[in-house]
């Protein structure tokens, strides 16, 4: 089940599934590490000869697992008031390879393959179950198929570097798929150095074309604010027939980063972006302030801008300030400014704490009102808190160790991050969520 991601967060998965993600994740572990070892020892022996040089090798794998958790009582799935709570474990792992091509120039490869997995109790609610029922009314429990989903996402890109020109472009594709959802990926890239390496400037296209499965609230399923007499639920199990709805995205960045001093570097980054097609969330509820209920709808277009400008300054050889802000504005009507600061701290060669923060407030779209405060005559209506006008915080820490020999003495582990942030949104009885997140790297 396609879930929206509240502002600030990154979702993650399943509780119940902790001991079988650990043991996926301990495999994983152990297999990156032989793989990293027997790359080591078959590049010990150096060859000098083209054909070497020309040889695909292995640069580094990257391993990333991390755990979120959410709770509010704002779920748009039962218009605007209910449990937001919901779980998440993502799994990520990419292989870079890279070798010198016939002109002397170093092409890359990354293959990244991730897998999420996330029980939602606001995302069970577009189903009741039936069995049971409490002074008249169907009772809901975490008993439906869209109490939990998982989600897979492989990507494979590729890029040259060409020195003598300063260049560097590439190409990629990716595609992900849970039960309701599946997205189709490309991208575009050029980067472009100056003289002296002191200023580059990159574009980057993105497309992605996705397509919904329309699967509506239990009560509107058969009605005419659903699929109509005869609609499936969407389920496995109900052979039914239910309709599919396209949803393309089209994203492009522009920067330029300009080295100002030795202490120094600033970029400025421009961010348009266009949707269309099912941007609406059918199976969220609308109540309107007569009591009636009917499913969200939104235009089937959004034009988004957004401009940002980060800097990064170095004090001395222990301290770096991190600094970000972007503006942001779409054509519903939202505006949004966030800002964010993090300060790495180098305590040793090898080990460096990294505090951070980030405030967001944004005005809210158009066509957002609470729950029962929706006229009939509404021509577009969504009660989903993340459109509403709020403001949030995001704070945390980081840890990072790359010791000379490896991480415990172990070689070919190079790098271990851990990261940990609270995230809290102010609108209407609040939200909270914590992320924690652990990064090695194999080299």
């Amino acid at each position: 089940m396609a879930v929206r991601v509240e502002e600030g967060a990154v979702v993650i998965n399943h509780v119940n599934q902790n001991y079988i993600m650990r043991k996926i994740s301990l495999g994983v572990i152990g297999m990156l590490l032989s793989l990293c070892c027997s790359y080591g020892q078959g590049n010990e022996t150096s060859d000098s000869s083209k054909y070497k040089d020309r040889k695909l090798t292995l640069d580094e794998i990257n391993f990333v697992s991390g755990y979120y958790h959410q709770d509010g009582d704002n779920s748009a799935v039962t218009g605007g008031i209910g449990t937001e709570n919901l779980t998440d474990i993502a799994n990520t792992v990419d292989i870079n390879l890279s070798m010198i091509n016939r002109k002397g120039n170093k092409e890359h490869f990354v293959l990244e393959f991730g897998i999420d997995h996330y029980t939602s109790a606001s995302s069970d609610m577009i189903n009741p179950d039936s069995s049971r029922q409490q002074r008249g009314k169907l009772e809901y429990a975490l008993t439906s198929a869209s109490r939990e989903d998982t989600r897979i996402y492989p990507s494979l890109s590729w890029s040259v570097d060409n020195d003598k020109r300063r260049i560097s472009y590439g190409v990629g594709i990716s595609y992900s798929h849970e039960f309701d959802y599946y997205s189709r990926g490309a991208n575009l890239h050029f980067t472009k150095s100056s003289k002296d390496n002191n200023r580059e400037f990159s574009i980057k296209l993105l497309a992605f074309l996705d397509e919904w499965k329309a699967i509506y609230p239990f009560e509107l399923r058969n009605t005419v604010y659903g699929g109509g007499p005869g609609y499936g639920d969407g389920s496995t199990r109900d052979t039914l027939p239910v309709d599919y709805k396209p949803r393309n995205s089209f994203q492009s960045t522009f920067s330029l980063s300009q080295v100002i001093n030795r202490r120094l570097n600033m970029a400025l980054i421009f961010d348009p972006s266009y949707m269309k097609g099912q941007l609406t969330t059918l199976y969220q509820r609308v109540y309107f302030n007569d009591g009636s209920e009917r499913v969200e709808k939104l235009p089937d277009t959004r034009l988004k801008i957004a401009i940002g400008i980060r800097a990064n300054y170095f004090l001395g050889d222990r301290f770096i300030i991190r600094a970000f802000y972007r503006f942001y504005h779409d054509d519903w009507g939202n505006t949004a400014h966030t800002a964010s600061i993090e300060t790495p701290i180098k305590l040793s060669s090898f080990v460096s704490l990294s505090p951070f923060y980030r405030f967001n407030s944004q005005s809210g779209i158009n066509y957002f009102a609470p729950k029962y405060a929706h006229e009939l005559n509404d021509t577009y209506y969504t009660s989903d808190y993340d459109l509403s006008k709020f403001v949030s915080h995001f704070i945390g820490i980081g840890f990072r160790m790359a010791p000379e020999h490896g991480v415990f003495g172990i070689q070919a582990l190079n790098t271990l991050e851990i990261r940990y942030g609270h995230y809290l949104r102010y609108t209407g009885t609040g939200l909270y969520a914590d992320i924690i997140t652990l990064a090695l790297k194999f080299k």
